[in-house]
């Protein structure tokens, strides 16, 4: 009888310490991840000019590795992971979408700028395409931030598209943290916001004003 009893405590015992370390292991898994967000470009020196008309920011398009909160990374050309416990503060397109609306908003020469989805009416709509957004560990054990946005430049109301062009930036991550990454990150994509804002203003008013 009371090797009986000593049987039943035993497993009871155990019962309870693995119920414990189950509990602890879900209780790790439910941690959300930290998250992070990337910065408008707010500075593009003297030399802009302003112009006159509307532009709207259509929803950008991105494959599906690219199209998530997660951030991705690839230690080769072939593959895409995901940092653990390390996600963007919004799906990668839309964060890149209104990074672009307060940028052309920061640079204070044009009328008036607006995502699509508020179904503003406008001269000009820029279609963005998010190619590369993710950390190469392609030539060591630091990383390198590689964002490429391509975009099209399409006359309202005809949908005519009248320019594309490409934007492209490199930045090497000082350590392999994600402090350091998401900052060459930030970055990258600001050198691409840049540009892409010069371009979309000069493309977009010398077409206006030829024609």
């Amino acid at each position: 009888m009371k090797r009986r009893q000593f049987l039943q405590a035993s497993a009871g015992t155990a019962a309870i310490g693995l119920l414990g370390g189950c509990t602890q292991l879900i209780a790790q898994a439910e941690s959300p991840p930290d998250l992070f967000r990337l910065t408008p470009k707010s500075t593009f020196g003297d030399d802009l000019t302003p112009v006159s008309w509307q532009l709207v920011i259509d929803q950008p398009y991105a494959e599906a590795a690219i199209n998530s909160q997660r951030i991705a990374l690839m230690h080769s050309p072939i593959q895409v992971e995901y940092y653990a416990r390390a996600n963007w503060s919004d799906r990668a397109p839309d964060m890149v979408q209104g990074l672009i609306v307060e940028s052309f908003e920061n640079s204070g020469m044009i009328q008036s700028v607006g995502r699509q989805s508020a179904g503003l009416r406008s001269n000009f709509i820029l279609l963005p395409e998010v190619r590369e957004f993710q950390a190469e560990y392609f030539d060591g054990a630091l990383p390198t931030a590689h964002v490429r946005v391509n975009v099209k430049l399409i006359l309202m109301p005809d949908r005519a598209i009248i320019a594309n062009e490409s934007f492209e930036a490199e930045m090497p991550a000082l350590a392999n943290n994600m402090d350091a990454i998401v900052k060459a990150f930030d970055e990258a994509l600001g050198k691409v916001l840049k540009n892409l804002v010069r371009w979309t203003l000069t493309v977009g008013d010398v077409y206006i004003s030829s024609s």
